[in-house]
Parts: C-alpha cells; structure tokens; sequence
C-alpha cells in the first residue's frame, strides 16, 4: 500500500510517501514568516501553507518516484492545530481523494507524534508503554495500552514546556523560535549556575508559568553585562528546570503504570538535555526508551503517513465519506 501522508496543523507545510510501512520520501518547509512576530501568525500561516503546499507534495513525489496515480490513501492531519492551516491540508487531501477515487484517512496529530517512533523502531516498540508528547502546544502523559487506545495521565495546567522555551528564549533577546537556541547555549553553560524553580513535584500534572515568571525576575534583577556574560549559564540552568520536570514526571508515570518501555513525542524531544537525562536514567532500571529522530520531532509529514498506515493495519478505510472529512482545532486524542 502507497500512502501520501499531508501535515499543515501549524506553520510547517509537509508531504510524505510511504510504502508498506517504509517512508519513502518526507519534505517539510517551516516558515520563517513569523520570526519577526515571536510567535505564530494563523492568517500568515494560512497563507503560506497555500503557498507551498502543490510544490511540497510534487516534491514529496518526485523524491520517491512515484506519481500520484500510484497513490492509494491519503492520511492527513485533520486535528488538533490551528484551523487555517488544517483546512489547508485537510481540503487538498479531500481533493486528492476524490480526484483519485481513494480513501482518506483522517490523522490526529497528537497520534502522530506518538507513532512517529514506530518510523525507526517497529520491530522494537511493544505495548504498553508510557509516553511524554511534548512540544509548543502540548505537555501531556500518555498511557497507551495498546495503539490506539489512549489514557491521558498527565498535562500541563498553564505553558506548555516548548512555549515556555520560547518566551524565555524572547525575554533573553534570543529570537524565536527559541527550543534550538536555548539548547545549543544550555550545552556550553553550567546548570548549577543559578536552580530555578520546579514545581508541581507530587503529581504526574506539570507546571511551567511559574518557572517563566521565575526567569523573568532573575533576568529583571541583573544588568546587561551580567546577562550577556552568562547567557549560557542562564540558558543551561533554565533548561536544567524544566528537562528535570519532564524527566522525572515521565519516569514516575512509568512507575505508577509498570511499564518497563517509555517514550519521548514531539518537538521538545529533540532537546539533547532531556534525550541525556533519560538515557542515563534508564540504563540501572533496566528500561527501554525510545525517542524519533529530530527530523520525525517537529511536525512532519512522515509521522502522518505512518499513523494512517497502522489505522489501515486495524480496520478498514473505506467508510469515511470524503465530503464528511473536517478541520477539527481541538480534537481529542480519544476521538
């Protein structure tokens, strides 16, 4: 089975081909439009995603040789995100199906993270298993029983940790978007240097508005020669914080639902402090830990594709009328 997988839920615009499980090509553009704003614009997004979403997907095509008569699905990514740019992807996927007469799957992009670890580890990863999506939207715990079948266990009550990246990484001067800034400076500092704030220790819930407050008083406190001198301190100790919070929530979660086998989901698990702790971690306890490359962290289309390829494995695609397709912004994991 060829799949075309389609991902547009923020502001990275990707493609993807797959074949019987094997990701053939993935091409994924991230918009710079926003960089002067900190942050992300729906209406940019939404428009840029117009822009180049035909040429991504011509792309994705070309790279794995093969054309879109080839194609028998299209997975896309229909929930949660933003809706601008969910409709865009949702309403090419819906015309690509109808054009070619296949089914499309609908894909939940929280899912997706999730199973993006099945890219590299298939023949690995064994249910149950514990796993901690985390990215600029999302913080959360995830039980999963089996794929599928999913217990939300633990979630942020405010920022989630990629968001709470990116403001400090603006209130520092740092630009946005701020998770591969913080970590490349937090490698060449020191994280005792200053210990910021870790909060909500008792329960599997996180917290992080208290630990941006924190590093804004701190910044607040000190003068420009000071800062500039230990920026790399700074950013050491602030990632030290919240990779300590996501570490240790994780590794109790594993606990409290014996489970030997625990995964990192989501653009935040790029980040090489939280990849190191764990690792370490992991080796006296005698568990597995899994984790995609970076390039299957951020948002991408390859992660689509694979969801859309293991709902085929469970149950049959042929039902979902293509006009009954929706942009869902705040879909549940559970729907």
């Amino acid at each position: 089975m060829i799949i075309l997988g389609i991902e547009s839920s923020c502001d990275d615009t990707s493609a993807a081909v797959l074949e019987d499980g094997r990701i053939l090509s993935v091409v994924t553009h991230t918009q710079n439009e926003h960089v002067e704003f900190g942050g992300i614009i729906p209406e940019i997004a939404s428009r840029a995603h117009l822009k180049y979403i035909s040429e991504i997907i011509k792309k994705a095509l070309k790279d794995s040789n093969k054309t879109l008569q080839d194609i028998d699905a299209v997975g896309v990514t229909h929930g949660p995100g933003l809706v601008g740019p969910l409709l865009v992807g949702v309403n090419t996927a819906k015309g690509i199906s109808y054009s070619l007469g296949v089914p499309i799957i609908p894909v939940n992009h929280i899912e997706a993270h999730i199973l993006a670890n099945y890219i590299e580890h298939d023949n690995e990863l064994k249910t149950p298993f514990v796993v901690l999506v985390v990215s600029g939207g999302h913080t959360e715990l995830i039980y999963v029983k089996e794929i599928g079948h999913y217990e939300l266990i633990g979630k942020t009550r405010d920022d989630a940790a990629g968001e709470c990246i990116d403001k400090v990484s603006k209130m520092m001067g740092l630009g946005f978007p701020g998770g591969r800034i913080i970590d490349e400076l937090a490698a060449k500092g020191d994280n005792d240097f200053h210990r910021f704030p870790r909060a909500m220790s008792d329960t599997l819930d996180f917290s992080f508005s208290g630990l941006k407050t924190s590093v804004k008083v701190f910044l607040e406190k000190h003068d420009q020669e000071f800062l500039k001198k230990n920026i790399n301190n700074i950013a050491a100790s602030f990632l030290d914080a919240v990779t300590d919070s996501l570490s240790k929530k994780l590794l109790k979660a594993a606990k409290v639902y014996k489970c030997d086998t625990i995964l990192l989901a989501g653009g935040v698990s790029a980040n090489t402090m939280l990849r190191k702790k764990l690792d370490r971690a992991v080796k006296p306890k005698k568990m597995k830990l899994f984790y995609p490359s970076p390039k299957y962290c951020t948002d991408n289309a390859a992660m689509v594709a694979i969801t859309a390829y293991k709902k085929t494995q469970m149950s049959s695609i042929n039902s979902l009328n293509v006009m009954d397709m929706e942009a869902v912004p705040f879909l549940r994991l559970s729907e």
